[in-house]
Parts: structure tokens; sequence; C-alpha cells
């Protein structure tokens, strides 16, 4: 039995998560309606993946089984106003926004069958990281339908405690993008070094994505793996001591920290 899907909202988790859906056939495309403001997003949508489109939020929860919240922060009040009191008491709905919390949700659209969850872009290509909970009103089933759809993703966890996934917006959902910066940044060493741009990149990617697939594999944590490429007096000892002159770490914490901030800012 495919289920029936709405998504408002038309971005690229929104995409992300389409597509897994659809790969796992949790849903047919027919049975998926998507929701957007933009008419090249809908069409955009409706040409790649064959899903049904929408300019009208109402339209696109009508009959839907499972309700995914994929807007942007800031338009979440004007689209829980046209919601509220338009949900069936047995739809779920299920929120990807960062820092907009339950409370929030189920005062602003009158409904108290609500998942919240934090997902992170590496679901684009079915690597994702998701940590969500639920509230007391969520079936099991409906539990089960949440978690399916979030491992077709990636891994997913579940928590009891909402405080989790603002931590959690600020490790794993914002991560990526600190790995990014980082690649971008030994990419640009690399160039200074002489080598050309496509070369540079090459050599970094590799590099990280060898780098992720051993640590993962190793059955070692990532200090042992440290130490255990770090010859004392070495190339890589030399490098370490500047990333510890420049304190790396506390610099870190310091950025998961400012995200944390502002992902309970965006709450409130």
């Amino acid at each position: 039995m495919s289920v029936e899907i709405a998504f408002i909202g038309g971005g690229n988790m929104t995409e992300a998560m389409g597509a897994a859906l659809l790969r796992a056939q949790i849903s047919l495309p027919e049975n998926v309606r998507v929701s957007d403001i933009k008419a090249e997003r809908r069409q955009y949508m409706a040409q790649k993946y064959g899903v049904k489109t929408t300019g009208n939020n109402r339209e696109a929860i009508n009959g839907a089984d499972l309700v995914i919240l994929a807007t942007k922060p800031q338009d979440i009040d004007a689209v829980m106003a046209g919601l509220n009191g338009e949900l069936r008491a047995e739809q779920l709905v299920l929120s990807i926004i960062a820092g907009v919390p339950i409370v929030k949700l189920e005062r602003g659209l009158g409904h108290g069958r609500l998942v919240r969850v934090m997902p992170n872009t590496p679901a684009q290509v079915g690597q994702g990281m998701s940590v969500w909970t639920a509230t007391p009103a969520v079936s099991a089933e409906q539990k089960a339908l949440a978690a399916s759809l979030l491992k077709a993703m990636g891994k997913e966890i579940m928590v009891g405690d909402e405080d989790i996934i603002d931590r959690a917006t600020a490790v794993s959902g914002s991560g990526p993008a600190y790995l990014f910066l980082f690649v971008e940044s030994l990419a640009g060493a690399a160039e200074s070094l002489g080598f050309a741009p496509e070369v540079a990149s090459e050599l970094v990617m590799q590099t990280v994505l060898g780098a992720s697939c051993f640590l993962a594999e190793s059955g070692k944590t990532p200090a042992e793996l440290r130490k255990m490429v770090t010859s004392p007096g070495g190339t890589t000892a030399a490098a370490l001591a500047v990333f510890e002159k420049g304190q790396f770490a506390a610099l870190v914490k310091d950025a998961v920290a400012a995200a944390y901030r502002r992902a309970r800012e965006l709450g409130k």
C-alpha cells in the first residue's frame, strides 16, 4: 500500500526525502504532493519525479497520511496559520524545520500528532543522519512510518528529550558545512603548494572519503587513528602542532555552541 504524502515546501531537503521515499517504495509518485510558492520549483519536482504539485498548502494536505513541513523557519508562522483547523486528527505531521519546537507546532497547527526531525544534507545521497522525536499522540504504526522514511535517507536515532534535537542540529545538522569548509580550505592549501585546482580537489576529496571509510570500518576511535598515523617528529606531527597552536579543538567547540544557541533562538 502506497502512503499518501504531502510536502509543504519544495526545497533541497524535500527533494532528498522525496527521492528516498520513492526509491524505498514507501510511496508512489502519484501519491506524493509538493506545495511550493515558486512555480519553477513545482515544475522541476513534477518533471523530475512525476509527483503532483500545487501552490496551495490546504490542497496539498487533503487526504495525506503524512504531512511533511519543510519550509524555512521564518515562514512557519504563516504556514501554520493557513493549516490550523485543516488537519484531520489522525494525520501525522513531520517537521524538519530547524529550531521550531513541538509546542510551537502544536499551538500553531492546533494538532497533536507530531514528529520533529533534524536530518542533514547527505540524505540526498542516502547517507544522511536524522535525529527525531514524537509526541505521545503518535501511534506505533506512525512511528514505524517515520523511521522507515528516515532509514531510506541513511541512519536515524529516535530520542525522548526534544532538546537533543537542537543539539543534533548543531552537530549533525550543520556538521556537513563544517566538513565542506575544511575541504575547501585544504584544497586551497594544496593549490598554494602548486597543485592545479582539479588535482587539488581530487587529492582532498579522496583523502576525506578514504579517511571517513577507514574510520567507519576500522573499529578504532578518531584519537587512536590520529596517533597511529602521526610519527613523532614527522610531517603529520608538524601539521597537527599548528592546529593545536591555533586551538582547533576549542574553535570547533565554540562553533558548535554558536550553532546550538542559534537553533534555540529560532524556536522562540
